[in-house]
Order: C-alpha cells, then structure tokens, then sequence
C-alpha cells in the first residue's frame, strides 16, 4: 500500500504536521483538511485509499454531515 492516498483531516496544526510527516516519511501520498466537511469533500473529489479522521467536528460543536449517496467506497 506504500503510495497510497491518505486523507489525514485533524485541526490541530502540530497533530497534522506530524502525522502528514510520518507517512510521507513512509512513502504516502498525502492530503490534508483542517475541517471534517473540507474533509468530506476532499473524500469524494480525491477517492483517497485511506481515510485517517480524528473526532473533528464544527466550530459549533456539532459533526459534519454524511454526504448523500454516503461516503465513497474504500478498497
């Protein structure tokens, strides 16, 4: 799977830095959201092999919704 598109979504700059230095170390290819909506649309606009979320939510606390037609299918 060395290669492979990771979506890292996780607001903390320190925590995706790190995280996005790891796998690219490890030879991922790597996008990165700071929101999980951007996150949900990068998931349906990349189709990335490996979604990697954290518990991100809105600046009102409250969970980005699940695109219609559901989340893109992971190999």
């Amino acid at each position: 799977m060395t290669g492979a598109l990771i979506l890292v979504v996780e607001d903390n700059d320190k925590n995706r830095k790190l995280v996005r230095d790891v796998l690219t170390f490890k030879k991922y290819e790597v996008i990165e959201s700071e929101t999980g909506e951007e996150g949900v649309r990068l998931a349906q606009e990349r189709r990335p092999s490996c979604p990697g979320l954290t518990g991100s939510r809105r600046s009102d606390g409250s969970a980005p919704r699940r695109p219609r037609g559901g989340f893109p299918s992971w190999p």
